[in-house]
C-alpha cells in the first residue's frame, strides 16, 4: 500500500538511545546488555506503560515510544531520566548507562504496528541534541505542555539537523525542579563563569587501600592540573584550591558555585599487585551528565614513567571532547545571546561539518566574533581555518586570493597571542598549500612545543613529513594524532593521511584499509575516496578503483591531476607520480 493512502495521527513521539552504547558493549558485551535489559524490566517499561505509552519499537541501543499525551510524553521521560540518575550513583564511570531523549508533537504514518514520517524523524533529530542523561523538546511540544508540568525550559534557539529542511526550534529540559536548582550546599555566593571553557580537577581518590599509595593520586592530579594549565584556551583552577576538597564530600554543583567553573574533571586510582586501575570521568556541572568517562588499566613497573603516560593520554582526549561539548553547548544556545566566545565556538561547528555551505557559515560567524572581540585571537585563527578548507576542498573560486587572506588572519592570530599553539597550527597548514613545507614544520613544532597533547598539529606535521618524504617519521605523527583525539570530528582526515602516506610507501593493502576507515567516518570528503580509488589501482582492482573515482568526481566536479598537483606539493617527483599513477589507473584523466 502506498504511504499517502495509510492512515495519519498525531502523537507525541518519544526517542531515546543508549549514551556511548558501542564502547560499552565493546568493554563488557553481556554486563552491559544485563544491566540494560534490568533497566528496561525495572523501570523502563513499567515506567512508559503507566503514563499511558506504548513501545513501538526497540532498536538495539535506542527505542520508539508513542503516548497520545504530550504530559504523559515528557512526565514518563523525566521519571526515566530522574530515576537513572538514583540508579547510577553507586555505578563506576565506565559502567553508567545514560539515555538522551528527544520528544516530538508532530504528524505520523501508521503502519500496522509501527509508525514512521517527520513527526518521528524530528524527535530522533531533537534525542541527538539532548544532554546525556537529558531530555530535549520540539516548540509543539513546549507549547502543549504549557505550565501543566513543574519543569523548567531553556530555550536552545532554531537548530538545523540532517534530513529536515526547515530548522525547528528546540527547548532543553533542566532535570532538577525549580525548587531543587534553587538549593545548593554551600553559603559561599556562586561566582561567574570566565568566557572560556573552565575546568577544576578534584584530587583523585585513593582507593587501594594504602596510604603510601597518596602520593601516587595526588600526582597524577598535580600532573593533569599542570599540563591542562597549558592549553590557553582553558581556565584552570590552581592546584592549592582544588586540594581544598580533598577527603571531602562534595557534589560537581557546589564545587561549580564555589569554584566558578563549567566542568569538573575527577577520578580515582586503585593499585592490586603490580597493576592500577585509573578511573577519570569529566563532567558538565550545569547538567550533571557526563562529556566523557573512561578506565585506564596498566602495569605498574615505574610510578613516574606510568604518571607521564596516563597524564598525556588523559589531557590528549579531554582538549578534544572538553572543546566539542563547548561547540556542541554554543550551537544550542539562542541566537540572541551569543557573545563573542560563543560565536567563535558556533563557527567552529560549522567549521567541521565540512561542506562549501557550513564553511560559509563559519566565516560568517568567525568574523562576527571578531567584531565583537578583535583581540580574540582564536576566532582568527579558525578563520584561516576556513580558508585552509576553501583552498583544499576546491570551494573558492579564487584560491590565491583565499590564501592571502587566511595566511594574513593566521598571522593575527599569532601576534595576538604568540603562544596560542592554534594561531601556529593555522599559519603552518597554509605554508603547506604554499608548498613551503619546511616553514610548516617549524610553525607545527611550535605549537606542539605550546601544547603537547594538540592532535591536529601532530597530524598536519605528519602531513608536512610526508610532503617532504620522511614517511616513517609522518607515520609516528599521524599515529599520535589517532591516540591523543580517537574520536575527533575530523578523524578521516587523520586516517586518509596515513593512507596516502602507506601509498607513498607502496604498502596498498594497509593503505585500502586505512582509507576504508576514512569513508567509514560521518564527515568524509572526496579526498578520501580518490586515496582509496589510487591504493586500490595500485593493487589491480581496477573495478573497485573506478567506483571509487566515480564518487570521488560526484562529490567534487572540479577534481582533477591539477587540484591534485596544487594540493599536495611533494618535495620528491616520483612522490606525486606514485599516487597519481593510481589515480588515472582508476579512470582520471588529464
Amino acid at each position: 500500500m502506498e504511504a499517502e493512502r495509510l492512515p495519519r495521527k498525531l502523537a507525541a513521539i518519544l526517542y531515546t538511545d543508549v549514551v556511548g552504547y558501542s564502547r560499552l558493549m565493546g568493554e563488557d558485551e553481556s554486563g552491559t546488555l544485563a544491566r540494560l535489559k534490568a533497566h528496561r524490566k525495572e523501570l523502563i517499561d513499567p515506567t512508559i506503560a503507566s503514563h499511558r505509552g506504548r513501545m513501538v519499537k526497540l532498536m538495539g541501543d535506542g527505542a520508539l515510544v508513542e503516548f497520545a499525551s504530550v504530559v504523559d510524553a515528557l512526565a514518563c521521560a523525566v521519571d526515566v531520566q530522574r530515576s537513572m540518575n538514583e540508579r547510577n550513583k553507586n555505578e563506576s564511570a565506565e559502567q553508567r548507562i545514560e539515555f538522551r531523549m528527544g520528544i516530538n508533537l508532530g504528524d505520523v504514518i501508521v503502519d500496522e504496528d509501527d509508525i514512521y514520517g517527520e513527526g518521528v524523524n524530528v524527535a530522533a533529530r531533537l534525542e541527538g541534541l539532548a544532554d546525556p542523561g537529558g531530555i530535549c523538546i520540539s516548540e509543539s511540544v513546549h507549547t502543549a505542555a504549557g505550565n501543566k508540568l513543574s519543569l523548567d525550559y531553556e530555550d536552545i534557539g532554531e537548530q538545523l539537523v540532517k534530513n529536515i529542511e526547515v530548522p525547528v526550534r528546540a527547548y532543553r529540559i533542566r532535570m532538577e525542579s525549580k525548587e531543587e536548582q534553587k538549593v545548593i550546599s554551600s553559603d559561599k555566593p556562586a561566582l561567574e563563569l570566565p568566557d572560556k571553557p573552565s575546568i577544576a580537577v578534584l584530587p583523585f581518590s585513593n582507593m587501594s587501600g594504602d596510604p603510601e599509595q597518596e602520593y601516587f593520586s595526588d600526582g597524577i592530579t598535580e600532573d593533569l592540573i599542570t599540563a591542562l594549565s597549558r592549553i590557553r584556551s582553558f581556565f584552570v583552577i590552581a592546584r592549592n584550591t582544588t586540594f581544598t576538597y580533598k577527603d571531602k564530600s562534595v557534589s560537581v554543583q557546589q564545587v561549580a558555585q564555589e569554584l566558578g567553573v563549567r566542568y569538573v574533571l575527577e577520578g580515582s586510582v586503585r593499585k592490586g599487585g603490580t597493576r592500577v586501575r585509573i578511573s577519570v570521568q569529566l563532567v558538565d556541572t550545569q547538567t550533571g551528565s557526563h562529556v566523557w568517562a573512561e578506565r585506564y588499566d596498566r602495569v605498574l613497573d615505574d610510578f613516574f614513567v606510568l604518571q607521564d603516560e596516563l597524564t598525556e593520554t588523559i589531557v590528549g582526549v579531554i582538549e578534544p571532547e572538553l572543546s566539542i561539548a563547548e561547540r556542541e553547548r554554543a550551537k544550542r544556545k539562542a541566537p540572541e545571546s551569543l557573545d563573542a566566545w560563543d560565536l567563535y565556538q558556533r563557527g567552529l561547528w560549522y567549521l567541521y561539518q565540512f561542506s562549501q555551505t557550513d564553511n560559509m557559515e563559519a566565516r560568517g560567524l568567525l568574523e562576527q566574533a571578531i567584531r565583537l572581540d578583535p583581540t580574540l585571537a582564536g576566532a582568527h585563527a579558525g578563520l584561516a581555518h576556513v580558508g585552509y578548507w576553501d583552498v583544499l576542498f576546491g570551494y573558492s573560486d579564487n584560491p590565491a586570493k583565499t590564501l592571502d587572506a587566511a595566511v594574513e588572519a593566521a598571522r593575527k592570530a599569532t601576534a595576538l597571542d604568540p603562544k596560542d599553539p592554534m594561531g601556529h597550527w593555522a599559519l603552518g597548514s597554509l605554508h603547506l598549500l604554499k608548498g613551503e613545507p619546511e616553514e610548516a614544520i617549524a610553525q607545527l613544532e611550535t605549537a606542539i612545543a605550546f601544547n603537547p597533547s594538540y592532535a591536529h598539529a601532530h597530524y598536519r606535521l605528519g602531513f608536512a613529513l610526508w610532503i617532504m618524504g620522511r614517511y616513517e617519521e609522518a607515520l609516528a605523527q599521524i599515529d599520535n594524532a589517532i591516540r591523543l583525539s580517537p574520536n575527533d570530528p575530523a578523524s578521516w582526515t587523520f586516517f586518509a593521511g596515513r593512507s596516502l602516506t602507506l601509498i607513498l610507501l607502496e604498502r596498498y593493502e594497509e593503505a585500502v584499509e586505512w582509507a576504508r576507515k576514512s569513508i567509514r567516518q560521518p564527515k568524509c570528503e572526496f579526498w578520501s575516496h580518490a586515496i582509496l580509488a589510487s591504493a586500490l589501482a595500485h593493487l589491480g582492482k581496477v573495478d573497485e578503483a573506478r567506483t571509487e573515482m566515480d564518487e570521488t568526481l560526484r562529490m567534487n566536479k572540479k577534481f582533477s591531476p591539477e587540484l591534485v598537483r596544487q594540493m599536495f606539493r611533494f618535495k620528491r617527483e616520483q612522490d606525486l607520480e606514485r599516487f597519481l599513477a593510481g589515480l588515472h589507473k582508476a579512470g582520471l584523466t588529464e
